[in-house]
């Protein structure tokens, strides 16, 4: 078969732009947003399907009815202890609560870089170093232009003091009642077995005051 011309190739400039496409920032971007719905749009936490550790997204309605945990953690902070707290807290109320309660863990290394791992390596480190059974999801970032849709919705549905939004720093924690709204916001210092009470609370259907957002 005959070569093309070299010519026929300089007559199409949009091959230059697929070969960089790749290397935008609006291509990695799309890590955050993939298959993800947006805040806009939500109106529970039912409603995102955030990535995974492999990349795929998870459908939150899976968890319909249950009450969890939200934690944006790191492995290199001085909170990072926290996830013996987490997994002790995880184990203690699963025990009474087997199907009902779920901890989900969203790394992130937007607080001093103190996650700078590949999410293999950061699912490895918790496995081996805390023996943390529950799932941790995909790297992502909590705050900026590519936060995570779940967690602006969650900083929305429950700011910190004065109002403010943003998160602060790892290890803050959000409830999740089994109707899907937010119940309750604590910050980093909060130690996770304070909130077995609050959590069981929700579990049986008991008003509670799961509310921290004096440290915040």
């Amino acid at each position: 078969m005959q070569a093309l011309p070299r010519t026929i190739f300089r007559t199409f400039p949009s091959t230059r732009i697929i070969s960089t496409a790749f290397k935008s920032p609006s291509f990695h971007n799309t890590r955050y947003n993939i298959a993800t719905r947006t805040m806009a749009s939500a109106t529970s936490f039912y409603d995102f399907k955030p990535l995974d550790k492999k990349g795929q997204p998870v459908p939150l309605e899976t968890y319909k009815g249950k009450v969890l945990l939200i934690v944006n953690t790191a492995s290199k902070c001085g909170f990072t202890p926290q996830y013996e707290g987490l997994e002790k807290l995880y184990k203690a109320v699963k025990e009474k609560y087997e199907d009902d309660f779920e901890i989900l863990g969203f790394p992130c290394n937007q607080f001093g870089g103190q996650e700078p791992g590949s999410d293999e390596e950061i699912q490895s480190f918790c496995q081996l170093n805390y023996g943390v059974s529950f799932p941790i999801m995909g790297k992502t970032d909590v705050n900026g232009d590519k936060a995570n849709p779940l967690f602006e919705w969650l900083k929305e549905e429950k700011p910190g003091i004065l109002g403010l939004k943003r998160v602060k720093w790892n290890f803050e924690k959000w409830l999740i009642g089994k109707d899907g709204t937010v119940k309750g916001r604590w910050a980093s210092t909060t130690k996770p077995e304070s909130l077995q009470k609050p959590i069981e609370a929700e579990l049986g259907g008991v008003a509670a005051a799961t509310s921290g957002e004096a440290d915040l």
